[in-house]
């Protein structure tokens, strides 16, 4: 599968992102990391270090020239990083798709699902893969960059 295809299927429609929006995106990025780090619950902590990781993912998928239908958008923007960093980082979206379920349940269903450790590796996954999403926008967008 490609971007491309994901498009043809009505999955993704055509987005142009700013400057203006990623550094918007990443002060939401940076304020999640930091926050998730507070003392609070570890459901409140992951989830609020799984949204940093999906506004890492929708920098890959709108500097790639596209967002997500409405319909399963996280599914489709966590599913993305693989087609656009590589298809060596599949187990990464498959992790960021199990933390989607995760948050999910966490999030609407019952509390305690998820412990510290689970938070602080989210944390810091999302704290590496803000790097590697920062050095793909330099090497692939640098206009999109200061």
């Amino acid at each position: 599968m490609s971007l491309e295809t994901w498009a043809k299927n009505g999955w993704l429609r055509p987005h142009k992102i700013t400057r203006q929006e990623i550094v918007d995106l990443l002060g939401v990025i940076e304020r999640d990391l930091k926050d998730a780090q507070r003392d609070l619950s570890a459901d409140w902590k992951f989830g609020i270090a799984y949204n940093a990781a999906l506004q890492l993912c929708t920098i890959l998928l709108n500097a790639s020239g596209y967002r997500p239908e409405k319909l399963q958008a996280h599914y489709r923007t966590l599913q993305s990083l693989p087609l656009i960093l590589g298809a060596e980082r599949k187990d990464d979206g498959d992790y960021l798709d199990t933390c989607r379920k995760t948050r999910n349940t966490a999030e609407y269903d019952s509390a305690g699902v998820t412990s510290e450790a689970d938070a602080k590796e989210l944390i810091e996954f999302t704290k590496r893969l803000r790097e590697d999403v920062l050095d793909w926008l330099k090497k692939n967008h640098p206009e999109l960059v200061r």
